[in-house]
């Protein structure tokens, strides 16, 4: 009996139809960090009461206004901006990407890995918390 409970496919889920509107709001949102920027898309996509943690080691903002003034910080000398999404999954109303953001700059590209973390409700996201991956030291 034992054996027969333990006998689970491993390997990718598949995915409601709300997971998959989820995805699709997740990756149009990191779809819309390129240059010039447009805040007002960006902020569209976060609902009025939005939580959003840049890394581990950032403070929490809350509110659209808030998270797109943290977020010009990063790309205000930025030529160049991509979220390029390396993979994505959905559990409910929860959604992970795995990502390499790159900010070029007119004296160097910033590559950062990073996996994030967004909970949607009605089609909008109320939680983002990116986790930044350091790799150097």
């Amino acid at each position: 009996m034992a054996a027969l409970a333990m006998q689970r496919e491993v390997g990718a889920a598949q995915s409601t139809p709300e997971e998959d509107g989820n995805i699709v709001v997740v990756n149009a949102f990191c779809s819309a960090f390129v240059v010039p920027m447009d805040w007002e898309n960006v902020a569209a996509s976060l609902s009025s009461d939005c939580k959003y943690r840049a890394s581990q080691t950032i403070p929490l903002v809350e509110g659209p206004d808030a998270i797109v003034g943290l977020l010009e910080s990063f790309t205000e000398n930025a030529t160049a901006v991509e979220f390029e999404i390396v993979d994505t999954w959905a559990r409910g109303p929860v959604v992970v990407n795995d990502r390499i953001d790159r900010f070029v700059q007119p004296d160097r590209t910033i590559e950062i890995p990073v996996v994030g973390i967004f909970y949607l409700v009605d089609g909008k996201i109320t939680e983002w918390t990116d986790f930044v991956f350091d790799f150097s030291g």
